[in-house]
């Protein structure tokens, strides 16, 4: 991009005002010009590099083959708009290759690269991740090791970062607005999917999306977006799911949130030993949280400022026995804990812990401040973040032979700030009533009514719900709240399936968890796919 001198526009400043004295009608022809187009972003050709691999996985060896490689998107006009950056993983010498099971998976933020789903987990080869506490380990060298958990054994995987992540890039007719926002996101993963199963002759595959965090927000208009197309889908998997964002967020006169994430603060404690006595199952414990949260807690929130003292003081006795926060914290914060005021205060040693994984602490910078201030990154970013962004590219060059002169983006603040969150489903947003026009009433940020209307279009569609304990992201209340309330016929409720996991917001952190998670998962992918 060119930039003009600052001498240069003072110049054209001085030369356009003097005429205007003089010259009112010439100046006005010239302001009625039209803006000439932005100039085309480069358009880089599309590569691939294949090498050849094998893994040991339940006891059998897979031969497969890993491409990394670019895929361009088009408009309408066919005038590529960005360039797409993928990493597939195919299993060698299957029969019918075109048969088999293929999962498209993708990370969240938005504006985070797929990096940390495949080398995190799920891909044929994984990082050896810091346990929690162990700080040694957050520094280099890392280790990328033999993934004998990974799900290639009952799919194949195709991992694709976000346009404006990783190496995904914008180019030639193509602008930020197009990609950055919840539709247009969805409309870009929609067009790559299409695209790589018609190259690959993959449209006779059993297909499957798999979601991390904002992630299963995409797959959900994904889903609709891909099933209204013809591209049919034999299941999506959720991993620390957010649908409805008015489940998270904690604005004034919102009081959902609070209860959501009740549970999920005593699973923390628990964790960590705040409860007392502490019970033997967790699972239990949290259970009696969650009809505590939506009984008498609910209640007492709806009351508001009519909840008598009495009553007022019972409820706080009762949250401070389930969360290890003093009965005083909670009257101080009119029963109403912010999630950051709950990290802040838990251990009560001047350590806070992780919001992604509340297994992991860090020291707060200003443990006195009452309000959060300019502390660490958070625990759980600060325990992997060095091993992801070190570990991957070094895979990426020894071990998958790319070579790239831009930059590996693991997350772009840029895509985030810009990002649109405004989201249309008809016709279920018609439904919407109330005060404002019919365009801002249908406008919404919760994406569950797209993954109903795609499980009723696609009614052999199975849903996968993976949760962490220790989420603090994404609780596991909020994701229960969300699939009650999004509208799925009767009739297709037996297609929900649900985990749980001791992990939290990135469920393969824990090794001990990753044999479950990847069992399970391939369980779904083989059940879902031999109902075709």
């Amino acid at each position: 991009m060119s930039h003009t001198p600052l001498a240069a526009l003072l110049l054209v400043g001085a030369l356009t005002l003097g005429p205007l004295a003089h010259a009112a009608p010439a100046a006005a022809a010239t302001a009625a010009k039209p803006k000439p187009a932005p100039a085309a972003l480069p358009v880089p050709k599309p590569r691939e590099v294949s090498t050849h691999h094998s893994v040991m996985i339940d006891g059998r060896r897979i031969e497969y083959t890993a491409t990394a490689g670019t895929l361009l998107l088009y408009n309408d006009k066919h005038q590529p708009t960005a360039s797409v950056f993928y990493v597939a993983y195919t299993k060698d010498g299957v029969r019918d290759a075109g048969r088999r099971p293929i999962t498209f998976a993708y990370n969240g933020g938005p504006g985070f690269a797929s990096a940390l789903v495949d080398i995190g987990g799920f891909g044929p080869r994984r990082l050896v991740w810091p346990a929690p506490g162990d700080h040694r380990a957050e520094q280099p060298p890392y280790r990328v090791e033999a993934n004998a958990d990974s799900i290639l054994g009952s799919t194949d995987l195709v991992f694709i970062d976000a346009v404006g992540t990783g190496y995904s890039r914008i180019a030639g007719v193509g602008t930020a607005k197009m990609f950055y926002g919840i539709n247009g996101d969805a409309k870009a993963f929609s067009q790559f999917i299409q695209r790589y199963l018609q190259a690959t002759g993959r449209l006779q595959s059993p297909k499957f999306l798999l979601g991390e965090s904002y992630g299963t927000t995409r797959s959900a208009v994904l889903a609709q977006d891909l099933v209204g197309k013809g591209i049919y889908l034999d299941g999506v998997i959720l991993c620390s799911t957010v649908l409805d964002f008015a489940t998270l967020n904690t604005n004034p006169g919102n009081d959902l949130p609070y209860e959501l994430y009740l549970p999920s603060y005593a699973a923390v404690a628990w964790y960590h030993h705040r409860v007392n006595p502490r019970p033997a199952d967790l699972q239990a414990f949290v259970g009696q949280v969650e009809r505590f949260a939506g009984g008498a807690y609910a209640h007492a929130l709806f009351e508001g400022s009519a909840l008598p003292a009495a009553e007022r003081d019972r409820i706080a006795t009762r949250l401070a026995q389930f969360t290890g926060i003093p009965a005083a914290l909670w009257l101080k914060a009119d029963l109403r804990m912010p999630l950051s005021v709950f990290q802040r205060n838990l251990l009560g040693d001047g350590n806070s812990t992780g919001r992604f994984d509340a297994r992991f602490t860090t020291p707060q910078l200003q443990p006195l401040d009452p309000e959060s201030g300019n502390s660490a990154a958070g625990a759980a970013t600060t325990a992997i973040w060095g091993a992801l962004s070190a570990g991957f590219d070094t895979y990426l060059r020894d071990s998958l032979h790319w070579r790239s002169s831009h930059l590996y983006v693991q997350t772009s603040g840029t895509v985030f700030k810009d990002w649109d969150w405004s989201h249309y489903t008809p016709p279920l947003s018609t439904l919407a009533q109330g005060v404002g026009s019919s365009k801002s009433l249908g406008h919404t940020r919760n994406v569950a009514p797209a993954l109903a209307r795609a499980m009723s279009n696609d009614p052999s569609m199975q849903l996968l719900l993976n949760n962490g304990w220790f989420d603090l992201a994404t609780p596991f209340g909020a994701t229960n709240y969300t699939i009650a309330h999004m509208g799925l016929p009767t009739s297709l409720q037996h297609h929900i399936h649900e985990d749980y996991y001791a992990v939290g917001h990135m469920l393969y952190l824990n090794p001990a968890v990753l044999p479950q998670l990847a069992h399970n998962i391939d369980a779904f992918i083989t059940h879902a796919a031999s109902r075709g």
